[in-house]
């Protein structure tokens, strides 16, 4: 972008906008960073949470044929509760499926992206700034 740095007329309004513009650009570093880690960390549950979603549905559909073949009684009720404990363990990833998987790996990439594109703004205007700055003197 084209910046209008022609209508700064002293050296230290110069220097004050970069100095504002060089606290934004390591924000935004710091932000890519915390950034990048959140992205480490959904690369790896991605894999994991669906790896172990395959997982507890297979567990599931076991436990539903023995809940279908089981009579009433102690066994029944202990496959039961074994089915519950399935189904929430499955409800649980599911939720961490969102927080973590793949969405969540592809949101954390577009945010880098985002950030990216502000520290290049960030340094264009700086550099135009400067410029400006060495006119001046």
């Amino acid at each position: 972008m084209n910046y209008t740095v022609s209508l700064l007329t002293s050296v230290p309004d110069c220097q004050a906008l970069v100095n504002i513009a060089t606290e934004e650009k390591d924000s935004l570093q710091y932000r890519k960073t915390g950034l990048q880690r959140q992205r480490q960390t959904a690369t790896i549950n991605a894999s994991e949470v669906e790896t172990e979603l395959v997982s507890v549905n297979a567990e599931l559909a076991v436990l539903q044929t023995m809940l279908d073949s089981l009579p009433e009684g102690a066994n029944r009720a202990k496959v039961q509760r074994d089915f519950k404990r399935a189904e929430y363990k499955k409800f649980v990833l599911e939720d961490r499926k969102e927080n973590y998987g793949v969405m969540a790996l592809l949101q954390k990439e577009y945010d880098i992206a985002c950030v990216d594109e502000e520290i290049a703004q960030t340094d264009g205007f700086i550099t135009a700034l400067n410029t400006r700055m060495s006119e001046l003197t």
